[in-house]
């Protein structure tokens, strides 16, 4: 029965190894040292690292600092955003922010933000609810934790990405 174990054993970790060694990322793929993956459109990791400055500090302010951040945007976001294409009702992004740990900034956040125009709350694409941010977008949905409570400062109908 040992030598059953032990063999069972054997295989897994053979298993890991060879998939560990099969995982490796092509150059300038994959997350970059900040936590940026632009291949997959996403940031994970410290909130020092969203301003591309490892500093202790975002944008100057090291309260938020130490607090987690998951970002993703979509294609359409990351092509109008990046690669001089036209904004599109397909262009979201959503920011996860947590701050609940322990030398974090105690408060969370999580936003959707969809493109809907200039002319913003009168735009075929606007939802009822959201509220306009940065000119020509709504932020569908914002809710998060401050001092322990709970706080919605809006939540869109429909509160899902896509055309509306």
């Amino acid at each position: 029965m040992r030598k059953l174990f032990a063999l069972a054993v054997v295989a897994v970790v053979f298993v890991f190894v060879a998939r560990s060694a099969m995982a490796v990322q092509p150059a300038g793929k994959g997350f970059d040292g900040f936590g940026y993956n632009y291949q997959a459109r996403v940031f994970v990791g410290d909130a020092d690292g969203v301003d591309r400055n490892l500093d202790g500090t975002v944008w100057g302010d090291p309260v938020y600092a130490n607090d987690h951040l998951v970002m993703k945007w979509s294609k359409a976001w990351d092509d109008a955003r990046f690669h001089g294409a036209a904004w599109t009702p397909e262009a979201w992004v959503d920011n996860e922010w947590n701050g609940m740990l322990p030398d974090g900034s105690r408060t969370t956040e999580h936003v959707k933000i969809i493109w809907v125009g200039p002319d913003l709350e009168n735009s075929p694409y606007w939802r009822d609810g959201g509220y306009a941010i940065w000119g020509e977008f709504e932020a569908i949905l914002d809710q998060g934790m401050v001092n322990g409570e709970h706080v919605w400062w809006t939540h869109a109908q429909p509160a899902g990405y896509g055309s509306n």
